[in-house]
């Protein structure tokens, strides 16, 4: 029987809740409390779903029939009223908060609901940062060209080229999101291709000549900081990874048992855990550093606070300090040194060595087929090099002395 508004004013609260239905679907659902709010009951592919239209009497029983009756249009449409709902809700909002900032934190956010690693998400925030001091209140629909370049072309004529780049791709980044999500704008970052100068690519330092890499462990052996900057260097030079890669391991990613030191992949470029075999040598550096930690903390832990890791610039510092440049050696550059003498010896493929340095492989198709991580001839490789190294030492120790 349809209800009328005399019965809806009468129905009194229960212990629990309970439903009075209308007709086609509709009800009142009466809460303990003794609110009295208005739903639907529909069927959309198959699924049972429920719309809610609000408290009566706020919504009176003529309003809460015709939103039944434009939602069951709607059905015949073949459309599911609860997502007509949800962009209208979206479309509302866009048109009040439709400005560069919130949509840089909701992609933001979902790069965060991905799973993406703390330092990108850190990074990506920075340069948003960076755009929304510039454009961050501007409604994205009045947001030209001329604006955007409004904002990184200062960060550009600072000397800051690169900055300026990534800061003007997160801002296309950021349009191309809104697009997706359905606002009707432009990307005005399309039309600044090659507004800004060209990125020079710079190639870090590395230390290609024998005797000189035999310097350098000769005066990483007598350097006279900090034993813990010194032991990883020595550490590095081994292990051949990228600096910050080394600088924020930590114990427990070491198996000194089976010698296999595991990097998760939140750590790695290339986002998948990489597994590095560890030579004689790395592993008698790691028993000389373990009491220079805490055993659950960082294996290389700051010198003004144990609880962080070794500040980025420390290895590149401590080269400084042994009388080499940073156009002669930067601590990025042990990989170069090891991927050319590694492949210059002849005895190893360069998939064993592009893998040992966890480089992607650049053509897709065989990178699909290329699985291996070529362990045991990278096991034999990395203890040819730490052996390698030794020798590099020792010659240019005997050649000093005569």
């Amino acid at each position: 029987m349809p209800l009328s508004d005399t019965k809806i004013r009468n129905l009194k609260p229960k212990n629990k809740t309970y439903k009075i239905a209308d007709q086609g679907g509709l009800y009142i659902s009466v809460q303990s409390s003794g609110s009295k709010l208005w739903r639907l009951k529909y069927r959309y592919k198959g699924r049972e779903k429920t719309m809610s239209y609000g408290p009566y009497p706020l919504i009176s029983l003529k309003e809460a029939r015709e939103k039944r009756d434009r939602d069951k249009r709607l059905l015949l449409d073949g459309h599911d009223p609860s997502v007509r709902k949800q962009m209208q809700k979206r479309a509302a909002f866009l048109a009040e908060e439709d400005t560069f900032s919130v949509f840089a934190a909701e992609l933001l956010e979902k790069n965060r609901r991905e799973g993406k690693a703390a330092q990108t998400l850190k990074k990506k925030a920075w340069l948003i940062k960076q755009a929304n001091d510039g454009i961050g209140h501007r409604a994205l629909k009045t947001l030209r060209p001329a604006d955007v370049f409004a904002t990184v072309k200062p960060i550009e004529d600072s000397g800051k080229r690169e900055t300026a780049g990534r800061v003007l791709s997160v801002i296309g980044e950021v349009c191309r999101y809104a697009i997706a999500t359905g606002v009707d704008v432009d990307d005005p970052t399309y039309a600044l291709r090659g507004a800004l100068q060209k990125k020079q690519v710079v190639h870090r330092a590395a230390i290609l000549d024998p005797k000189r890499m035999g310097d350098l462990l000769n005066a990483i052996d007598t350097y006279g900081g900090h034993i813990q900057t010194a032991l990883g260097a020595r550490l590095l030079a081994i292990v051949h990874l990228r600096p910050g890669e080394l600088r924020r391991s930590k114990w427990h990613e070491f198996d000194l048992e089976t010698a296999i030191w595991t990097i998760p992949k939140d750590r790695m470029k290339m986002r998948r855990d990489h597994r590095v075999p560890l030579p004689r040598q790395a592993l008698e550096i790691l028993e000389r550093l373990a009491p220079l930690s805490k055993p659950d903390g960082y294996v290389l832990p700051g010198v003004a606070d144990w609880r962080k890791p070794l500040s980025p610039n420390t290895f590149n510092k401590a080269l400084r300090t042994m009388g080499f440049s940073s156009e002669e050696v930067t601590s990025h550059g042990f990989r170069s040194t090891f991927m050319t003498m590694a492949s210059e010896s002849g005895l190893w493929s360069f998939d064993a060595v592009e893998r040992a340095l966890s480089h992607e492989e650049e053509n897709k198709t065989r990178r699909a087929y290329l699985r291996g991580d070529f362990w045991e001839e990278r096991v034999r490789m990395e203890q040819w090099w730490a052996d390698k190294l030794d020798e590099l030492q020792l010659a240019a120790r005997v050649s000093s002395d005569t």
